[in-house]
């Protein structure tokens, strides 16, 4: 059972042991064979996505989604910003690699109108586990990456930054040619970069009452082409999208300020509190108030052993 003992959330700025790869990569350890109650993690994000490869024991992951045991060979990736915590599960020693990178980083300009596939502008990147869950061949490709570039980054032989580079480009591609549920289903890259104006001037605008028109002045386009261009490439209208980064925002606040459910809707540009709710729920399907407490409180794992 998960314990409540830490439930500060914080962001975790990542210290790259090599700031051209933008990457940090090592191996955790916990020799004993009991499992201490107070041995959890706290709450916590990065910008980075992170992958973590179970090679011994087991190890609890929590996110706000989802909540499972990962088990020797498992891989599970956590998206940029994505709320998580771990916690030692079973009485046996345990041991797994942490790999956290910058996205893009690894992407140049031969590569760049791929980058957006990953941007998690439509749905967050940790939806992909689903691929190593109906696919054994494919988590055991991305277990074998993911253990090569440990190993790399541990010898630094010479050429081990390419080698790095290239096995993460390999494991963004197994992810890619993989993916049959298009979570990484991406627009043209030069209309993702013509809306990107509009996309900075809401997420600078969140607290304040955000109107169509003045993104359609950000990109000196007409109302009525404004809405819908953003609907062909964004995959959701103008004001979803608005109110998708809101509740985003007011998730943030819930776990990491200690202010009123009124004060968070304030902060996200929805002051009044049934709309608030209204929204929330529609996102979540439970209050803030719910979330907040789900968030924080104690949950069953769901013990599934998958083969490898």
């Amino acid at each position: 059972m998960w314990n409540d003992n830490e439930t500060d959330i914080h962001n975790e700025l990542v210290d790259y042991q090599n700031p051209l790869l933008r990457l940090k990569i090592w191996q955790i350890q916990s020799p004993g064979a009991t499992v201490p109650a107070t041995q959890i993690n706290r709450w916590h994000y990065h910008k980075e996505v992170e992958f973590l490869v179970l090679i011994e024991g087991g190890l609890s992951i929590q996110t706000k989604h989802d909540t499972r045991l990962l088990q020797a060979g498992d891989v599970h990736l956590f998206g940029s910003s994505q709320l998580h915590r771990t916690k030692k599960e079973l009485p046996v020693p345990l041991t797994y690699i942490v790999c956290q990178f910058d996205l893009s980083q690894h992407f140049d300009e031969s590569t760049m109108p791929y980058l957006h596939y990953f941007s998690e502008a439509r749905r967050p990147l940790g939806q992909l586990n689903y691929i190593f869950r109906e696919h054994p061949k494919v988590q055991r490709q991305a277990y074998d990456l993911i253990m090569d570039i440990y190993q790399e980054s541990q010898h630094r032989a010479k050429g081990y930054e390419l080698a790095i580079s290239a096995s993460i480009r390999r494991l963004l591609l197994l992810l890619l040619r993989h993916d049959t549920q298009e979570v990484l289903h991406g627009a043209d890259n030069a209309e993702l970069m013509r809306l990107q104006p509009a996309l900075d001037y809401v997420e600078a605008h969140l607290a304040e009452k955000i109107a169509i028109e003045q993104a359609c002045a950000v990109l000196n386009l007409s109302y009525h082409y404004f809405i819908k261009y953003f609907k062909k490439v964004m995959g959701l209208s103008f004001v979803d999208y608005v109110n998708y980064k809101r509740i985003k925002k007011a998730e943030r606040l819930l776990l990491t300020r200690d202010i009123s459910i009124m004060e968070v809707g304030e902060a996200v540009g929805i002051p009044n509190m049934a709309q608030f709710y209204k929204l929330f729920k529609r996102h979540n399907e439970c209050s803030p108030k719910e979330f907040k407490q789900r968030m924080r409180g104690d949950g069953g794992i769901e013990q599934t052993a998958q083969m490898t």
